[in-house]
């Protein structure tokens, strides 16, 4: 009973350890953690994302100075990018008073709901 305890213990620890780091989310400590990263690349990753916003893509590392294409294959197997903060489109200003609205291919427009002219006729 205890080494099936134990085997199932390690196999969570050894799950824990493969999961990947999300580069949106990880700390500097995390990213130490990382072969090939010490303090000084942690802090640029970091810099990098404070300055350009969420990593879209893994890919988006070697944007980061110090990583180059050879560090970049030793850690892309190790990193996820989770939650790019992509915006929603703004909301549609509202228009002049007066000023003609387009409608949508088969929307009906209020001129025509009113029975006023639309599209051009009385």
């Amino acid at each position: 009973m205890q080494r099936l305890l134990l085997a199932l213990a390690l196999a969570l620890c050894s799950g824990a350890a493969l999961a990947a780091i999300n580069l949106n989310t990880a700390t500097k400590d995390e990213l130490v953690g990382l072969p090939g990263i010490g303090p000084a690349k942690a802090q640029a990753i970091l810099d990098h994302r404070s300055a350009h916003g969420p990593f879209k893509s893994v890919e988006e590392l070697k944007d980061v100075k110090g990583i180059g294409a050879k560090r970049f294959e030793k850690l892309k197997g190790e990193l996820t990018v989770v939650g790019t903060g992509a915006k929603a489109p703004p909301a549609p200003t509202e228009k002049a008073a007066g000023a003609p609205q387009r409608a949508a291919k088969g929307d009906v427009t209020v001129a025509a709901k009113q029975g006023g002219a639309a599209g051009g006729k009385p």
